[in-house]
């Protein structure tokens, strides 16, 4: 029998309607649902908490929007089971079947009619005086920025070891080619398709208009060092994550072990998602 896991986003009063329908629906094809423990308790269901969720179940629903589906990358990755994303948020990147045409897509999806994408993940490392004190995972991106203030700061940049150049800007943005449609797009950085094998390294605000986006193979390790006398420097993950920096520390982001298999709708191709969210076209 198959297993679905469903996590929803807290909070949203369409996700646990949906939840209401989507339940019965998956029970009646003789499908088993396994729900994070949160959403459970809101239709009076038995859960299983969040991070438990993937050893349960052979794909995971997600319920809300990119944010939740980032989350929920992390969850799974390590089981490499895939994801199918129903959007209740905003844009919806990743998250790309809208409630309307659920039904239909999930009919698909179960009966192994829909595509799955393979999407590479970052990982992360702060090392400090020599000593790895923590390790991330993410899908998106991992990004160096100030905190309250917004002033420009040195961040030194090798890649394999190379010296590449001491930037002064406002941050650093490394981005995978999913997240490239994300931050990195904001401050100007290309957009990838999300299956490519590289990493899109895009400074933020730079000092020196020069200092434009690079594009880098996926093998390569980018070891962005803090520079002297940078205070209040943050690190965020996915813009879920992070932790405060110091100066002379290293973030180190390397392609990560594992990847983020997606579920695709059979009808769909990245160019029109990127034409229906970016509004391309329109006058």
């Amino acid at each position: 029998m198959m297993i679905v896991g469903i996590i929803c986003k807290r909070g949203k009063k369409e996700a646990v309607e949906l939840l209401r329908q989507l339940v019965p629906w998956l029970r009646e094809r003789a499908i088993e649902v396994c729900i994070d423990s949160y959403s459970a308790r809101e239709i009076e269901e038995p859960g299983v908490a969040q991070e438990d969720i993937a050893e349960h179940c052979d794909m995971v629903m997600v319920l809300g929007g990119d944010g939740t589906m980032l989350a929920a990358s992390r969850l799974v990755a390590q089981r490499n089971i895939p994801i199918f994303g129903i959007n209740l948020g905003g844009l919806g990147f990743i998250t790309e079947v809208s409630i309307g045409e659920l039904f239909d897509v999930i009919e698909k999806v179960i009966t192994g009619k829909c595509p799955a994408e393979d999407r590479i993940m970052l990982n992360a490392s702060v090392i400090r005086d020599g000593k790895t004190l923590a390790t991330y995972t993410v899908l998106n991106d991992v990004v160096i920025t100030k905190g309250a203030l917004a002033r420009i700061f040195d961040l030194e940049m090798f890649i394999d070891g190379s010296y590449v150049t001491t930037f002064r800007a406002d941050g650093m943005i490394v981005s995978s080619p999913t997240g490239s449609t994300a931050y990195s797009l904001s401050a100007g950085g290309p957009i990838l398709y999300p299956t490519l094998h590289c990493f899109v390294i895009t400074p933020i605000c730079s000092h020196t208009l020069t200092n434009r986006p690079i594009v880098v193979n996926d093998n390569m390790v980018i070891e962005i060092v803090v520079g002297p006398g940078s205070d209040d420097v943050y690190l965020t993950l996915d813009g879920q994550l992070g932790q405060h920096l110091k100066e002379k520390d290293v973030v180190s982001v390397k392609r990560s072990e594992h990847m983020t298999r997606l579920l695709i709708p059979c009808e769909r191709d990245y160019f029109q998602i990127l034409r229906e969210k970016l509004k391309w076209g329109e006058r």
